[in-house]
């Protein structure tokens, strides 16, 4: 079972345009910095855009730019914009409700996953695309 890449591609995209200061970044040029396709990045910044994290400029010098201040876009917003669906998933079918396991262990898991997923929401709250950019120029000294 594998999980999206979408949020670590998206939050890769949005780092990469605070990074470029300003300058409109096209979707070929992304594609090189996260090392896959042109047409994936679109869909990301297609979402990011839905969201009003990303605007496009057309033209010759056209690309995409941060909508708002990489100070005013948290991970949680990230997450949201491109990710759907609970963070876990219980097993699509009803354990045997006869199995004292069986029977209870859905609601065991569920206050438990729950937990965890307030636990990461809260985390991606506290940290800005700015905070992504001062990390990554840390590590690049």
């Amino acid at each position: 079972m594998s999980t999206s890449s979408r949020f670590a591609v998206a939050v890769h995209i949005l780092t990469l345009l605070e990074h470029e200061g300003g300058r409109p970044v096209t979707s070929e040029y992304i594609a090189g910095s996260v090392n896959t396709n042109p047409g994936f990045i679109r869909r990301l910044v297609t979402m990011l855009a839905r969201e009003g994290l990303v605007t496009a400029r057309l033209g010759a010098r056209g690309g995409v730019l941060l909508a708002r201040p990489a100070t005013q876009i948290r991970l949680a917003d990230v997450y949201h914009a491109v990710e759907s669906g609970d963070l876990f998933a219980l097993h699509h079918s009803a354990p045997n409700p006869k199995c004292p396991v069986g029977k209870h262990i859905q609601r065991a898991l569920r206050d438990v996953l729950g937990s965890a997923e307030r636990a990461l929401e809260s985390k991606l709250r506290g940290v800005t695309v700015a905070d992504m950019v001062e990390s990554v120029t840390a590590r690049a000294r």
